[in-house]
């Protein structure tokens, strides 16, 4: 009788329990190698909710692309067959398009405009993204891109005979090129190594660590010193598998997500200027602009950035507090094209 009651009675209790004594498994995607800094500090971050929240929590990585490319991990994401990812705000926009924002066209100066514009406006983007589906773990910083090329890049004029690389889907890149007068030649990140090889492309925009660590950089020889482009990354579960989660264990895997995102975040900086330094004793040519030639290019960022604006491709709204961040008047939006 003892057994026929165990059989029968355990398993509806067990099924009473609270969903936060239950484990739960949050499977995460990243296109982060093994072995690379961001899984380090990502496992890390695993390690630590696993010990916070004892063993309710376990965060398990899927390095390398393996899941399929960011459009990919949404959709499984959707799907429920992962939990969430690392992504970049070119991807997220297609749920918010804010998310991206930080990747407008030579709107920084350096990393303190960054730093100053990030206090302002991280919570707003994490709220955006929120109201659309994903709860944001932490964002950390990739770095600054600057325009790295085969041939010197000194004006628009050099920019507009070029062959220049913009990544596939990204919107932000093809406008402002365009905008440039430049016909970009869009290619998926895995076939840049290559096309630069057979020279379908001789400009890329990316950060001095990224053009190590992706191989670039045996093929680029000059680098323009303006800032293109922020390039953030953000860690993202599905808001319905952070609501399974006690506020207690919320909390744990909150604390632990954003004090890796600082480390990667200071690690990628220090990375950058070690990088920099690399490849300038490798034979890397920095090229400095004068005043004129920066204000050329910061007005084509202004004019391609309005125009998305006016194309409803990001808000008016995020964009001020931007500008308002950096102290910059806002611009008046214009109805001619």
């Amino acid at each position: 009788m003892n057994r026929l009651l165990n059989r029968l009675v355990l398993p509806a209790l067990l099924a009473l329990l609270p969903l936060s004594l239950a484990a739960q498994t949050l499977k995460i995607a990243t296109l982060a190698p093994e072995g690379s800094p961001w899984l380090r500090e990502l496992r890390q971050a695993g390690a630590e909710v696993e010990a916070a929240t004892e063993g309710r929590v376990k965060l398990k990585y899927y390095p390398g692309g393996v899941m399929g490319n960011d459009a990919t991990v949404l959709r499984k994401m959707r799907l429920g067959q992962l939990q969430g990812g690392m992504l970049t705000g070119s991807e997220l926009s297609i749920l918010y398009k804010d998310a991206q924002t930080y990747s407008l066209p030579f709107l920084f100066n350096d990393l303190a405009d960054v730093d100053a514009v990030r206090q302002r406006m991280d919570p707003v983007i994490e709220q955006g993204l929120a109201d659309a589906g994903v709860r944001v773990l932490g964002m950390a910083g990739v770095g600054l891109a600057y325009l790295m090329s085969t041939q010197p890049i000194r004006s628009a004029e050099d920019l507009r005979a070029a062959k220049v690389w913009v990544p596939q889907n990204d919107l932000i890149s093809e406008v402002t090129f365009r905008t440039g007068g430049v016909s970009p030649v869009s290619l998926p990140l895995s076939d840049v190594f290559t096309s630069l090889q057979t020279g379908q492309i001789d400009t890329v925009g990316n950060t001095p660590s990224g053009a190590i660590l992706l191989q670039w950089h045996g093929r680029l020889r000059y680098l323009l010193d303006i800032p293109l482009a922020y390039v953030i990354g953000f860690l993202v579960i599905n808001e319905r598998d952070w609501a399974k989660l006690s506020e207690a264990d919320q909390a744990a895997l909150r604390a632990a997500a954003q004090a890796a995102s600082r480390r990667i975040d200071m690690n990628n900086r220090s990375d950058d200027e070690k990088a920099l330094a690399a490849l300038q004793r490798q034979g890397l040519t920095v090229i400095e602009p004068d005043a004129e030639e920066i204000d050329r290019w910061r007005s084509v960022g202004v004019e391609a950035t309005e125009k998305m604006v006016r194309d409803g491709v990001i808000s008016r709204e995020v964009l001020d507090g931007i500008r308002a961040a950096l102290d910059k008047p806002a611009v008046s939006a214009r109805t001619d094209d």
